[in-house]
């Protein structure tokens, strides 16, 4: 299984404040509904269409304040990963947060989409980091 973890990013806000949002699927509505197709959100599962393919994730896993672990749910990408959001508190406004993706790729996938993986995961943290300092 390989692994791609995002930069760290610092958030002025307290780590129970950040993973009030981050561990409710149906906190993003707002912040991701315009940009995929087809969002549809419960506390504990989302689904939503990324160019063409429909994509269906779940809360497995979740620490307060401390983590979240996201997984693939049942029909949605034909690949085993977790994606964890990683949140620690250095004092009760300053919060560092970092992603990690763990994935199940064969070699030719690793190459073809290993470093698009990188990007992503880093845009997502930042993303994430840019809409929690608003």
């Amino acid at each position: 299984m390989q692994e791609y973890t995002s930069k760290q990013h610092q958030i002025l806000r307290p780590a129970e404040q950040i993973y009030a949002v981050i561990s409710r699927f149906d906190n993003l509505t707002p912040a991701v509904a315009d940009r995929v197709e087809e969002w549809q959100a419960t506390e504990e599962t989302c689904s939503f269409k990324a160019k063409g393919f429909t994509v269906r994730l779940r809360m497995e896993e979740r620490e307060a304040p401390k983590h979240v672990k996201i997984v693939g749910d049942e029909g949605g990408l034909p690949m085993d990963f977790a994606f964890w959001i990683q949140l620690h508190k250095v004092s009760e406004t300053d919060t560092r947060m970092r992603l990690v993706l763990h994935i199940e790729l064969n070699m030719m996938m690793k190459m073809m989409i290993g470093g698009k993986l990188q990007n992503a995961i880093d845009q997502i943290a930042e993303g994430i980091a840019k809409a929690m300092q608003a």
